[in-house]
């Protein structure tokens, strides 16, 4: 059927390719969980003085303890 020479590239050609879809894979679906970690805001609650994050994007946020309205702090 094939050639030993022409098998081994082909088997090598479908091996490389299926590694680099898995690292493909992978990689973004790393990133993925990553950005959603990288992403939030943190607040500081002025009545219990406690620092807490929640996710990105938010200019108000209630605080998990005392559940006053804080804004997001700003550098």
């Amino acid at each position: 059927m094939f050639e030993l020479p022409v098998a081994a590239v082909v088997y090598c050609t479908v091996v490389a390719v299926g590694f680099l879809a898995l690292w493909l894979w992978y990689d973004r679906r790393d990133h993925a969980r990553f950005e959603g970690q990288r992403r939030k805001t943190t607040f500081h609650c002025i009545r219990c003085d406690r620092l807490y994050a929640a996710p990105g994007g938010r200019e108000l946020c209630p605080c998990p303890r005392c559940g006053h309205e804080n804004s997001r702090l700003r550098f």
